[in-house]
């Protein structure tokens, strides 16, 4: 490695070198890495093709569940979720049938790897919201979500946000399908396209802070579908809490304390 001297600065790549800034000086090394096309075809790196075809595959899924949480997600993401969407889903793929490189993602069949996943790590659901509940439940055709939410004191089972004066209970229901290895496309696609991603969001009142809710809290979701869901598909439902402060007849959401998880997948 070695810097560059002289009133012109070079950017790029340049007969086996590579020229770039660093730390507000110009930089020049030897070019690195192995050919595109040796990757590709070398069975020496058989291997990488194989970890290439199924991380890349896992950031496309990952992709998928958070369009599936597109109309609510900026409230509860950290800068994180993208990354560690993408490792949940290497774990699920890993388990997955077929042949290393083209194992599937099976939604419904490990399910246990998504469920628990928090929106923001460093909010988990439990850290603010601490009543006893039970996860949502689905009918017979997995198209109408139930999240029933007991009564229970907001004085003694909440950590609101300095400021807060409400709250809402929201519950998301979303459709992720399995997906698998397509070798005439030599890519990863949802095996039910058009299931893949439909969703539905419900919120509660808003809810004052401060003594008993008064009555038990219920929430339904209705994807709308008339018959039963198949089993290539898994309905993702995560339940969560928005803060709000009331400033005359208005709620104004918080950005600090919202928090969501991934709480059961049937």
């Amino acid at each position: 490695m070695a810097k560059q001297k002289g009133f012109i600065k070079l950017q790029g790549s340049l007969g086996g070198l590579t020229f770039y800034e660093s730390g507000g000086n110009s930089i020049v090394k030897t070019t690195g890495g192995v050919d595109k096309s040796r990757i590709n075809n070398d069975p020496n790196y058989k291997r990488t093709r194989e970890n290439m075809s199924e991380f890349g595959a896992s950031a496309t899924v990952g992709k998928a569940l958070r369009l599936g949480f597109s109309s609510i997600i900026k409230s509860f993401k950290d800068s994180t979720i993208t990354g560690r969407l993408t490792g949940t889903m290497k774990r699920l793929n890993t388990l997955g049938a077929g042949i290393r490189g083209q194992r599937q993602f099976e939604i419904l069949t490990n399910k246990i790897v998504l469920e628990g996943f928090e929106f923001n790590s460093k909010i988990p659901l439990s850290t603010v919201f601490y009543p006893e509940f039970t996860a949502p439940t689905l009918d017979t055709n997995r198209s109408i979500a139930t999240w029933v939410i007991p009564n229970f004191n907001t004085s003694n089972f909440l950590r609101a946000p300095e400021g807060a004066t409400h709250f809402k209970m929201i519950l998301v229901s979303t459709i992720l399908s399995n997906y698998e290895y397509v070798p005439g496309l030599k890519k990863y696609e949802p095996t039910d396209s058009e299931e893949n991603e439909v969703n539905g969001i419900s919120y509660s009142d808003a809810i004052a802070i401060g003594g008993e809710v008064g009555a038990d809290t219920t929430l339904t979701v209705d994807l709308g579908f008339t018959s039963a869901l198949p089993n290539t598909v898994g309905v993702v439902l995560a339940t969560g809490i928005l803060f709000y402060q009331q400033i005359n007849t208005e709620f104004y959401e918080l950005s600090s304390a919202n928090a969501m998880r991934i709480s059961a997948i049937g």
